[in-house]
């Protein structure tokens, strides 16, 4: 290999880090795997002290930024991330928000403008894995920030040529149907449950990583995140359903340019030799 194994994620808002892909982040740092995270926006849409959300009287825009960037790199240091990687755009808030409307909301972006830079970063740290949402957003998420960071990042992927292997986040559907299942025995009651629709059909899901060493890293980056606790449903889980959450993280593989399984439990399969 005449490049440094390199890990590059890239994701909408501080926080989405976490959840996702907060054990790959750690697993593959601990490998001596060289990270790299990208954050597309700086979370100004999150709630402000109090819980007070956008449009509402008292919310501050740029405060809830600077708070929700400390946070990051909080929990970036938690997961060990080698390198953070900053774009500074708006963030456009959920679909249907106001936000959607302002003029430098990161989703009203021209993709290639964006994905020049994501692409500059590509050119840097030349990654040969890359990690990032689907056309949906993340399991038929849907927002505005999420399907734009898959715009740029399929854009920048295509433009250098660099990464070996790219993948998208997933959430399988019958993943999430056991962890309602084992949160209704506990007793535990979110206030909603996920449509049939929801999450990322399993004949989809390629790979999924054992991060099992990595559940109370994780734990540790998302409650750093604690400007946004109120709206981070699984801090509020029972135990067993957080660990089971927590265990393993699935992904999608949508290039590859070497020989790897049809089902791999390694994002580097085929590299590592290479």
């Amino acid at each position: 290999m005449d490049r440094q194994l390199t890990l590059m994620v890239v994701h909408a808002h501080p926080d989405d880090e976490c959840l996702s892909t907060g054990g790959i982040l750690a697993r593959y740092t601990e490998e001596g795997i060289r990270t790299v995270l990208v954050t597309c926006t700086n979370g100004e849409q999150g709630d402000d002290l109090g819980g007070v959300k956008p449009g509402e009287p008292g919310h501050d825009d740029a405060a809830v930024a600077e708070r929700r960037l400390g946070e990051l790199r909080e929990s970036v240091a938690h997961l060990g991330i080698d390198h953070l990687e900053l774009l500074g755009y708006r963030d456009s808030g959920m679909d249907g928000w106001d936000g959607n409307g302002h003029p430098d909301a990161f989703a009203n972006v021209p993709v290639e403008t964006a994905a020049a830079r994501l692409a500059a970063l590509m050119e840097h740290y030349r990654p040969q894995v890359v990690v990032t949402y689907d056309e949906t957003g993340g399991g038929g998420y849907g927002h505005p920030d999420h399907v734009q960071t898959h715009r740029i990042t399929v854009a920048a992927t295509e433009r250098t040529g660099i990464p070996d292997k790219l993948y998208y986040t997933a959430i399988p559907r019958s993943a999430i149907k056991r962890m309602f299942e084992l949160m209704r025995e506990h007793g535990a009651d979110l206030g909603f449950e996920p449509s049939d629709d929801f999450g990322t059909p399993d004949e989809r899901v390629t790979s999924i990583v054992d991060v099992t060493a990595y559940t109370e890293r994780k734990l540790k980056a998302l409650r750093a995140h604690e400007s946004q606790g109120e709206n981070i449903f699984l801090l509020r889980m029972p135990e067993e359903a957080q660990q089971q959450a927590f265990s393993h993280e699935a992904f999608e593989r949508v290039l590859s340019k070497v020989d790897t399984p049809k089902h791999e439990e390694d994002l580097f399969a085929g590299l590592r030799d290479a």
